[in-house]
C-alpha cells in the first residue's frame, strides 16, 4: 500500500496516470513511447526543469527518459519471468519528476510475455512401478510441465509416444495449469514385457510453438492390490505469518487396505511438482514419513508468499502410490513498519514564498495487506506547512 503527500504552500493540479505496454526482452535504448508529448509537456524545457526518472520503492529503473526529444527509452533488460513470474500481469510504476515549477507525473509500463521460454519437465527420466494385476483404466500422475511463460505462451497440450497399452488423459487444474494421467488402456503382462518406455511431449501455444519431452519408463511387477487412499484429497489449512518454527501445518493421513509390507504406508513430498516452488519455500517444510505430520522448519512471509500448495505422495511398501495436495493460506500480520521517502525537496525556502507553494514530494509505502498497510500521515503542529494526499483535492494553503 502507498499514498503520496506533498509538503505544500500553494494550489496545486493533480495528474492521471499514463501507462504504456510493451514487449519483454526489447533492447536496451529502444524507444516505449513520447511521454512529454503524451503529457502535453514542452519538449525544450525537459532539461531546464531537471526532468528524470524516479521508481517508486528504489526498485531498478527499468527506463529512462531522452530530454532532446522526451522519448521514453528502455534502460535495462526487462525479463517479464523474473520480474512478475506467473502473474497475469506485470506492471512496473515509475514517476517522472520535474522542477521549476515542481511536477511528479506517474506513469506505468505494463511488460506484456512473449514466448521465450520452453516447457522443460523436472526430471529426464520418470519411473513407474506397475503391477501386472493392474485393471484396465488404471491412472498414473504423470510429472507436469514447467513452462517460465504465462497465457497462451504456457503449456497447452501434452501427446504420448504410440504404444499398445496405454493412452493419455489431460486434465486442466482450477489455475488453469494442465496436466497428464497415463491410463493403463490394455493389461500387462511381465512374462510377456517387463519394462515399458514412452515418450512425453509437452507443447506451449506460441507461434512457433515450443516443446519439451520426457522419458517415461513402466517396470512391470508381479502380484499388492491396494493402493493407499488419503482421507482428503485436498487440505486448506490457514497458518499466520509469524507461526514459530515446529509449528504443525496439518498432518495428511492415508490408509492402504493390504497387510504386512504391502499396507505399510510412508510419505513423501512429490519431488518433480514441489521443485516448481522456489528454494526458499523448499526450505520452510519438514514431512514425517510415517506420521504424515508437516511442520514448519523456517518462517513463513504473507509479502514473499501468500499461498503455497504442496504436493504430497503415499506410497505402501511395494510402491503403489497414491497423492493429495495441502494448500496453505498465510494469514497477514501487521509486521512491516510504514516506509517514508522523500522524493523531492526544495531547501532553503526563500521567506517571501507564496502560501501554497510545494516545497518536497513524500512517498510512503507499508507491504503489509488491506487494512495493516492503510497508512495515515501527519505533521508536527504549529508550522508554516501542511500534508496533502496525491489522491485527494489538492488545497489551498491559508
Amino acid at each position: 500500500m502507498f499514498d503520496l503527500l506533498f509538503f505544500v504552500l500553494m494550489s496545486h493540479t493533480a495528474y492521471g496516470d499514463v501507462s504504456y505496454s510493451f514487449p519483454e526482452e526489447m533492447k536496451r535504448g529502444s524507444v516505449i513511447g513520447n511521454i512529454a508529448k503524451d503529457l502535453g509537456l514542452d519538449v525544450n524545457t525537459l532539461s531546464s526543469r531537471k526532468a528524470r526518472i524516479d521508481t517508486e520503492g528504489n526498485r531498478k529503473q527499468y527506463c529512462d527518459i531522452n530530454l532532446n526529444t522526451g522519448e521514453l527509452i528502455v534502460a535495462e533488460r526487462i525479463d517479464r519471468e523474473g520480474l512478475c513470474g506467473k502473474k497475469a500481469s506485470c506492471v512496473i510504476n515509475h514517476e517522472l519528476v520535474l522542477e521549476n515549477p515542481l511536477e511528479l507525473h506517474r506513469f506505468i509500463l505494463n511488460i506484456e510475455d512473449i514466448n521465450d521460454n520452453s516447457p522443460q519437465f523436472t526430471e529426464s527420466v520418470v519411473k513407474f512401478e506397475i503391477r501386472e494385476s493392474a485393471d484396465k483404466g488404471s491412472r498414473y500422475l504423470l510429472d507436469e510441465a514447467h513452462d517460465a511463460d504465462i497465457a497462451r505462451n504456457s503449456v497447452q497440450s501434452y501427446t504420448l509416444q504410440d504404444n499398445e497399452h496405454f493412452i493419455l488423459n489431460v486434465l486442466t487444474r482450477e489455475n488453469g495449469r494442465k496436466y497428464g494421467e497415463l491410463v493403463l488402456n490394455k493389461e500387462l503382462d511381465r512374462e510377456q514385457q517387463k519394462e515399458v518406455t514412452l515418450i512425453l511431449t509437452a507443447v506451449d501455444g506460441g507461434t512457433p510453438p515450443r516443446s519439451g519431452t520426457v522419458a517415461i519408463h513402466v517396470t512391470v511387477l508381479d502380484a499388492n492390490d491396494n493402493a493407499p487412499v488419503f482421507s482428503q484429497a485436498v487440505y486448506k489449512v490457514s497458518l499466520p505469518e509469524n507461526a514459530p518454527v515446529d509449528t504443525v501445518v496439518v498432518t495428511v493421513s492415508a490408509t492402504d487396505a493390504d497387510e504386512g509390507q504391502n499396507g505399510e504406508v510412508t510419505y513423501e513430498f512429490m519431488t518433480y511438482a514441489f521443485s516448481h516452488l522456489s528454494e526458499i519455500v523448499r526450505q520452510l517444510f519438514f514431512l514425517d514419513t510415517v506420521s504424515g505430520e508437516i511442520k514448519l522448519k523456517g518462517l513463513v512471509d504473507f509479502e514473499e508468499e501468500s499461498s503455497v500448495e504442496l504436493p504430497i505422495q503415499a506410497k505402501d511398501g511395494q510402491g503403489l502410490a497414491s497423492h493429495c495436495t495441502v494448500i496453505l493460506h498465510v494469514i497477514d500480520i501487521n509486521d512491516n513498519p510504514p516506509i517514508i521517502v522523500i522524493n523531492s525537496l526544495n531547501s532553503p525556502i526563500p521567506e517571501n514564498a507564496f502560501p501554497g507553494t510545494e516545497v518536497g514530494i513524500i512517498n510512503v509505502q507499508d507491504r503489509d495487506s488491506e487494512n495493516n498497510g492503510q497508512v495515515r500521515c501527519s505533521i508536527q503542529q504549529n508550522v508554516p506547512f501542511k500534508l496533502v494526499s496525491a489522491a485527494l483535492t489538492i488545497m489551498t494553503h491559508t
